[in-house]
């Protein structure tokens, strides 16, 4: 698949064509799917915390006699029955994080590549980088070459200006090309790399 390289304001800058190992293959949503789901378990915090009637601050002497009341049996004011009483089953501290494979990770980004390749959602750009740090510069740019809900992968370093101008922007994510992932990936609709991101995830995939 051949792509035309354009630049921010929008002037051509060649052809480069993409490798069909990493953009042209058939896409599995099951592996998207599982992928998307590792990413985000991992990004909880996994700090919610209820109290277990061990840790309730409450008398624990037996609420009345065993028989003659008429009412149910009860002991401890503590237990989960009564308001005021601890929790049962509730969540606990712990991690949500789940393990997944190197290699399956790596597929599944050849995967999501292939998606956007696909669906004709990706942009080379020939380099993402301002003169200045003007945010309305840049939406000028952006406008004109139809960016409105975009991923925006760099090369090894963000453009420091280009970074500051887009930190604000709605619906606009920029990324070096080490932290390119399923699921920035897929929750925007165009997919721009520079050439330098095209060339370094070309030579990571070898």
């Amino acid at each position: 698949m051949e792509l035309s390289v354009i630049s921010l304001d929008g002037k051509a800058g060649g052809k480069v064509k993409l490798n069909d190992e990493i953009f042209g293959l058939e896409v599995r949503a099951d592996l998207l799917h599982r992928i998307v789901n590792w990413q985000l378990n991992k990004r909880r915090a996994g700090t919610h915390k209820v109290k277990n009637r061990a840790e309730i601050w409450r008398t624990g002497k037996k609420m009345y006699g065993q028989k003659g009341t008429g009412n149910a049996r009860h002991g401890s004011a503590r237990v989960p029955q009564f308001r005021g009483g601890g929790r049962a089953f509730g969540p606990v501290v712990r991690s949500h994080e789940t393990e997944m494979p190197k290699k399956l990770r790596q597929l599944a980004l050849k995967h999501a590549l292939s998606a956007k390749a696909k669906e004709s959602s990706i942009v080379v750009l020939s380099e993402a980088t301002l003169k200045e740090p003007k945010t309305k510069m840049l939406v000028q740019n952006l406008e004109k070459l139809g960016f409105s809900n975009a991923l925006i992968i760099g090369g090894a370093e963000i453009d420091k200006n280009f970074g500051l101008a887009a930190r604000n922007l709605h619906g606009i994510d920029v990324l070096p090309v080490q932290g390119i992932n399923v699921y920035d990936i897929m929750r925007r609709q165009k997919l721009v790399l520079t050439k330098a991101a095209l060339d370094a995830l070309e030579a990571r995939f070898k």
